[in-house]
C-alpha cells in the first residue's frame, strides 16, 4: 500500500470514551471538543517532504476519508492537514 502525490495514509489512534464533568460518558465519535486527532503515518506520497512513515502526528479531524484494506480502517489525508509532528 503506497500513497501517491501529497497524500498520506494514516492509522488513527483510538481515543476511547471519556466522562464529562456531569458524569455523562461520551464515545470517541461524540467528542466534539477535540478538533485534532492523533495518528501514525503508514505511507507518504512521493511529493511529501515534511514527514515520513511511522511519524506520529496530529491532524485536522475533519480532513480526509476512510478506506478499508484487509479489514483494517485507514484514513487518507493531505499533507497540509497535518498540524503537529511529534
Amino acid at each position: 500500500m503506497k500513497a501517491i502525490g501529497k497524500n498520506l495514509i494514516i492509522q488513527k489512534e483510538k481515543q476511547g470514551s471519556s466522562k464529562t464533568e456531569g458524569g455523562l460518558i461520551l464515545s470517541e465519535k461524540q467528542r466534539e471538543d477535540l478538533r485534532y486527532n492523533k495518528a501514525q503515518i503508514i505511507s507518504t506520497g512521493n511529493l511529501v517532504e515534511a514527514v515520513k512513515p511511522k511519524d506520529n502526528i496530529y491532524y485536522d479531524g475533519h480532513a480526509g476519508h476512510d478506506i478499508e484494506i484487509n479489514k483494517t480502517i485507514y484514513q487518507v489525508i493531505k499533507e497540509h492537514d497535518i498540524v503537529i509532528v511529534l
